[in-house]
């Protein structure tokens, strides 16, 4: 583990929140090597993690902290109302061996039915796992969700995952630290989604290529925790490391009396609630990197091309690739002759035959609560089908509670069981050939929700108006 040294050297000096986790975390440090870095926490799916448990079978190896390890079934499951159909043979065999592997070694498994399941990035949060300071993996890449909290978190791959297993840390050399300052205030139909999706657009799909981001300023201030789970989902979107945002009143809020948070109902937790906001950024503290995002007057954002870098506000026109750089336009190119989509061209008024309301990017309450916002009383589009797939068990059940799934079901669309369903395809929820799906994801890559599909990501409120209009809309 850190040592309570290294701890008090990172409380004392003037640090941003990145490197304050990172000295907090080294168990040792050598010149001209990676750092041996501490882990935390790890989240286990089924997809990534079958080859690390036997890597551990064949070396005769146990978990060295396994009070550190907790697992659900989120990408490969089936989110019908009978759990049944999966994708193929291999999706099913993934899920069993998962749970034969959690029983055999002794680890958590929030499977169907236990009111803990669902996607492993909604449901650390939900149940207090996430917290700030902590540092956090998961064989998946958009496991900086969890950076929303103060958590330096990110994704590995199947042979980090058994070194975890086996020793609970990393070898890993430290990140260059960029800032990001959101500033400005946007039009009323905005969101957090419209807010990463226009960073990523400013900077590109490479511009945080080596660094870890912090996200910053009025805006981010005054997010929800859903909200700031959106935009550090998708940082790695922009090539970053991971993204965070530094712990304050409204994450302490939010943890408050979880089931796994320290902060317990009824109890005097003032210690802890120190502890977690110490994480914070120092006012005087100094990044590598400094990147401004003026959101002024923005509009929603929604992407034409086949990256998240290809975004536009809904009332722009798709780029014509004559008109950019010669890399942007070969890309661009590409993207529009897959797309079938015009140069020149406005986006909105796009035919859209799917919509997909869902993902570790938009699958909460606030997510689920806000498309019913724009659905009630009103019918999805004759073309057009639409699911909406709660991020976990207990989502589902809240947003029955509330009603949202009547709203859901009368106005047309499917309310489905959680899972990562329709966001990679994984599963037996996948966009048919040449279909054009409104996505609320994090990536829109060729292929992404079914082979041959188009996929034009945005919020949930403008997918929601995307499935009553049939097209993509802009809100008035």
């Amino acid at each position: 583990m850190p040592t309570k040294l290294g701890f008090l050297q990172a409380m004392t000096k003037k640090q941003n929140i990145i490197d304050k986790i990172w000295d907090a975390h080294v168990v040792n440090h050598e010149d001209g090597a990676p750092d041996v870095f501490f882990i935390d926490m790890m989240l286990i799916h089924e997809v990534t993690s079958p080859q690390a448990f036997t890597m551990l079978r064949d070396r005769d190896i146990d978990f060295v902290c396994r009070d550190r390890h907790f697992a659900t079934l989120d990408h490969s499951i089936p989110t019908d109302s009978e759990r049944k159909e999966y994708g193929d043979e291999m999706a099913r065999k993934q899920v069993e061996k998962l749970r034969e592997n959690c029983e055999a070694f002794d680890i958590p498994l929030f499977d169907f039915g236990s009111g803990g399941q669902g996607i492993v990035h909604v449901v650390g949060p939900e149940l207090g796992l996430t917290q700030p300071g902590k540092t956090i993996v998961c064989g998946d890449s958009h496991t900086s969700t969890h950076g929303a909290f103060g958590a330096l978190a990110f994704g590995i791959g199947t042979t980090q995952i058994s070194h975890v297993m086996a020793t609970q840390s990393l070898l890993l050399d430290r990140p260059k630290t960029m800032k990001v300052e959101f500033v400005g205030t946007p039009t009323k139909h905005f969101t957090a989604k419209d807010a990463v999706l226009a960073l990523i657009a400013q900077i590109g799909i490479q511009g945080g290529n080596g660094h870890a981001m912090e996200f910053c300023g009025p805006y981010i201030h005054n997010l929800s925790m859903e909200g700031r789970m959106t935009m550090c989902n998708m940082s790695i979107e922009a090539g970053a490391k991971f993204g965070l945002i530094s712990p304050d009143k409204t994450t302490i809020q939010w943890l408050q009396g979880r089931k796994y948070s320290p902060l317990k109902e009824d109890e005097d937790t003032s210690t802890e609630e120190s502890q977690m906001l110490s994480w914070a950024s120092d006012t005087e503290a100094t990044y590598d990197t400094i990147v401004t995002v003026d959101l002024t007057n923005k509009k929603p954002y929604v992407t034409w091309g086949t990256n998240p870098e290809q975004g536009i506000q809904i009332d722009e026109n798709i780029p014509r690739p004559e008109d950019l750089d010669e890399a942007s336009g070969l890309a661009a190119r590409k993207a529009l002759e897959y797309n079938g989509l015009t140069g020149g061209a406005p986006i909105a008024g796009t035919p859209i035959d799917y919509v997909f309301i869902g993902s570790c990017t938009n699958s909460r309450m606030e997510d689920l609560r806000a498309a019913a916002e724009v659905m009630q009383g009103n019918k999805v589009a004759d073309n057009v089908i639409v699911y909406i797939v709660p991020g976990s068990e207990g989502v589902r059940a809240q947003a029955i509670e509330e009603g949202l799934d009547q709203i859901f079901e009368k106005a047309g669309a499917q309310f489905r069981y959680s899972g990562c369903s329709m966001c990679l395809a994984m599963n037996d929820d996948k966009v048919p050939v040449g279909k054009r799906c409104a996505s609320t994801s994090n990536r829109n890559f060729v292929g992404r929700q079914g082979q041959g599909s188009f996929t034009h990501l945005m919020s949930p409120q403008m997918a929601a108006l995307a499935a009553i209009c049939g097209a993509i809309s802009e809100p008035v």
